[in-house]
């Protein structure tokens, strides 16, 4: 693997273009040298079944929206790897600050399917239980949690932990002034902070190639002080890997890097998206030969891990979990909205319970 004191970058011919890649498209491995990609089989084969079963609880997320159970989900179809390389190589006590697109990364965390289903069904207890995973909170606005996490991550400087933050970032937030003020700081103070980039390509309805007029995302780190590279994340040792050098150098105290997972949203945005308007399906066909989780079995397969009892295994437990989900989103009773006042503060504000009271009222009035 390579060293973990890597130097500040200081021109764009310090930030390789091509992404790393220890497993090409046809799951052969590359001549890739620099990082190690020999994991345990246990190890490897768990990676599969974590990628294998966030692509089952997404399919299920989104059918229970199609049916009316949710509101809204946001797929991460096509980014399983990225999500699944990078957290996995952490220690339970590093924190994860996502975005709303992060399951694989809740599930390898121990978030049930119950847990998850609450957010995306809009429940007041939506949420709870993540920061016990030393999983923040997901953040809809755009970009806001890098500052969270370094602020953790500086938090943990202070006092003395060896602990690693690890921002989730889409292409999109790299375009918001929220950003640039967190990886300007993480640089500044040498916060232990990782900021992961999934970059897939659409920022909803905008392409990358109008959000930026440099050569890639990880060049943005030569102005920031840090060290930037580009993997592809549609790789998930290859993921692994370059987040397991981040984090070591953030633990050793050599401050933040900025990582960009090159990858692709196969679905919409969200389910009140239509990708169709945009982009097109040759497009998609592209990135759908680039599927990361086919890719990856090839591979388990060239070098003996494969077998059908961890195909089995991958069956049984995405069944499982995606019957846990549906069970505990279907049929449930709608939320008081009362709850929304009650549980804001200890104890409730009086402005507070001026608009409870309205509201309730206007409730009556309809019933």
């Amino acid at each position: 693997m390579a060293g973990s004191t890597q130097a500040p970058l200081t021109s764009v011919a310090d930030v390789e273009l091509e992404p790393i890649r220890l497993v090409a498209p046809d799951g052969t491995p590359t001549t890739e040298t620099r990082y190690r990609r020999d994991l345990p089989p246990e190890t490897m084969g768990w990676l599969y079944e974590l990628m294998a079963v966030t692509r089952a609880l997404d399919a299920e997320f989104v059918n229970l929206q199609r049916q009316g159970e949710l509101a809204l989900f946001a797929s991460c179809r096509g980014q399983e790897a990225a999500q699944i390389g990078s957290a996995a190589c952490l220690r339970k006590t590093d924190w994860l600050f996502p975005q709303y697109r992060e399951i694989g990364a809740f599930l390898l965390r121990g978030i049930t399917p119950a847990q998850m289903g609450a957010v995306w069904r809009g429940r007041w207890h939506g949420g709870l239980g993540f920061t016990e995973k030393c999983v923040a909170p997901i953040a809809i606005p755009i970009g806001t949690h890098g500052l969270h996490a370094v602020g953790a991550a500086m938090a943990a400087q202070r006092l003395g932990e060896d602990s690693v933050t690890v921002a989730y970032l889409g292409d999109g937030a790299t375009s918001e002034g929220d950003a640039h003020e967190a990886l300007n700081l993480a640089a500044v103070f040498k916060a232990p902070c990782v900021f992961f980039v999934q970059n897939n390509q659409w920022a909803i309805s905008v392409p990358v190639s109008r959000q930026q007029a440099g050569p890639s995302i990880a060049h943005r780190a030569i102005g920031y002080g840090m060290p930037g590279i580009r993997v592809d994340g549609n790789d998930v040792l290859a993921c692994h890997a370059v987040m397991a050098e981040a984090a070591q150098r953030a633990r050793e105290g050599h401050g933040p890097t900025l990582i960009e997972a090159v990858t692709y949203r196969l679905g919409p945005h969200t389910t009140s998206d239509d990708p169709t308007r945009y982009r097109s399906q040759d497009e998609v066909d592209k990135w759908v030969a680039l599927d990361p989780i086919p890719r990856y079995r090839k591979y388990l397969q060239n070098i003996d891990v494969w077998d059908e009892r961890l195909q089995h295994r991958v069956e049984t437990r995405a069944a499982r979990l995606c019957t846990e989900l549906r069970d505990a989103i279907v049929n449930t009773p709608d939320m008081d909205v009362g709850q929304l006042f009650d549980t804001t503060y200890a104890e409730i504000t009086p402005t507070l319970q001026a608009q409870r009271d309205q509201l309730m009222a206007e409730l009556a009035k309809e019933a």
